[in-house]
């Protein structure tokens, strides 16, 4: 049984809003642990609260009650500032509509969150060109996101996201703005980096994209419906 620390650990988390004057209970009462190096899809319908649990732990968004435990730091509690600097620290965002600035260099895209970080040029530069090597775009660095097919926008996307060291890499339906051929690619990349020791949360409603993943989590009305683990 693994005994280390988790690296995220959600305890009774619930998330109410408040639509006009009637609450709506989005998380009920959610409890979740996932370890270093795990490779978990959650899945869900419309509704079912996926994405409001996304929130939460991309640190985009606080629980109404319970605890949020990110590398045994409790995030639940912090301020806007605080968090701001947690996830640029710890999370790399992966999402569908790839963010990228359409002006910049493969190169400029990816070093950006370095540049918030307050790192150096010429670490940033030695940073961003390993990971573009790693997701296969080192000939196109100095190409800008219009040049590229959709396939490798993502894969700059992901590199931007792996830039920081991230201790999580949280991607939200990744392949959803791509045909099928390049979704296969891309998760062939994902299964690559979970292989190298990364710790993947994918957001996804679909069962093909899932099935990559060596863990499911199904949510329904707010609470965990399932929890399987695949061999």
């Amino acid at each position: 049984m693994d005994t280390a620390p988790a690296v995220l650990e959600l305890t009774e988390v619930t998330k109410t809003y408040v639509m006009g004057d009637q609450p709506v209970h989005a998380l009920r009462g959610v409890s979740l642990s996932i370890q270093r190096n795990e490779y978990v899809a959650i899945m869900g319908p419309s509704g079912s609260g996926k994405s409001t649990l996304m929130n939460i732990i991309g640190c985009l968004d606080t629980p109404s009650a319970g605890r949020y435990l990110l590398e045994g730091e409790d995030v639940s509690r912090m301020s806007d500032r605080k968090l701001a600097e947690v996830r640029n620290r710890r999370i790399g965002f992966v999402f569908q509509t790839f963010n990228l600035l359409a002006r910049s260099t493969v190169q400029s895209n990816v070093e950006l969150p370095l540049v918030y970080a307050g790192v150096s040029r010429s670490e940033r530069r030695r940073r961003a060109s390993e990971v573009i090597a790693k997701v296969g775009l080192a000939e196109r660095s100095r190409h800008r996101p219009n040049e590229l097919s959709g396939g490798q926008r993502q894969r700059v996307a992901i590199a931007r996201a792996l830039v920081g060291e991230p201790s999580i890499l949280l991607a939200d339906e990744p392949t959803g703005n791509l045909d099928t051929t390049t979704g296969e690619e891309i998760m062939a990349l994902f299964e690559a980096l979970h292989a190298a020791g990364q710790t993947i949360v994918l957001v996804t409603h679909e069962d093909d994209i899932a099935a990559h993943a060596r863990r499911i989590v199904r949510l329904r009305d707010g609470v965990i419906e399932r929890d399987e683990r695949r061999a």
